[in-house]
């Protein structure tokens, strides 16, 4: 048995209200994870810069290149090490994570040693934001109504980075953000309108669709 046999559906602690149905579900992409949230490739390049100029440095100063190899080669492991706790733990965050979206709301489970789950009706969201990595990856935050908030800490990394003064909890490391956008525009368009824009992750600025989107208009 594992932590979450316990749920009436996969991803969502309890029973639905009858009349309310899952109409997506996704969970984060491993990899993409450990780029977006935990920065792996930035590591990865700060200890190949790191090892690269202690390499220079050492050559530069006469030691015999068999000899800056060897230390090279034991210092390598430190790296390796790093790397491998940032990947398993985004291996973990991806498995234990499910994003549900229903008829009338966005749930989000998620947590390691202490699973949790985070509740979002549909009248306590104000707007949606695309963020892609490329055509068909990306990121989906939902910016919250005031006095509405969620606590960044407590749901990193499932929420969009540096959002700390009013946090937005994140689908994050979609292999398909699109498929979770049109579920979360037609479920809203269904229960109310919704405002929604969309980042590419070249641009730096958001264009917005007001009043109650077409899926069209969210992905375009």
């Amino acid at each position: 048995m594992s932590e979450h046999d316990f749920e009436a559906i996969r991803g969502i602690p309890g029973a639905l209200p009858q009349g309310e149905h899952v109409v997506w579900q996704g969970a984060p992409d491993a990899w993409r994870l450990a780029c977006r949230a935990f920065h792996i490739r930035a590591v990865a390049a700060y200890f190949a810069v790191m090892l690269g100029y202690r390499a220079v440095v050492a050559l530069m100063a006469g030691e015999a290149v068999s000899r800056v190899a060897l230390q090279v080669v034991q210092v390598s492991p430190l790296a390796f090490v790093a790397l491998g706790v940032l990947g398993g733990l985004a291996l973990l965050y991806s498995r234990t994570t499910v994003y549900t979206i229903t008829t009338r709301r966005l749930v989000v489970r998620f947590g390691l040693a202490l699973p949790k789950a985070i509740n979002l009706p549909f009248a306590q969201i104000e707007s949606a934001a695309i963020k892609r990595q490329n055509s068909s990856c990306g990121e989906l935050a939902v910016k919250l109504k005031s006095p509405n908030k969620v606590p960044f800490l407590q749901l990193w990394p499932n929420v969009r980075p540096w959002r700390l003064a009013s946090p937005e909890p994140a689908l994050m490391a979609l292999r398909d953000v699109d498929a979770a956008a049109e579920a979360l525009v037609r479920a809203m368009n269904a229960a109310g309108p919704i405002t929604v824009s969309d980042a590419a992750l070249r641009g730096r600025g958001l264009g917005s669709a007001h009043g109650a989107p077409t899926p069209e208009a969210l992905v375009a």
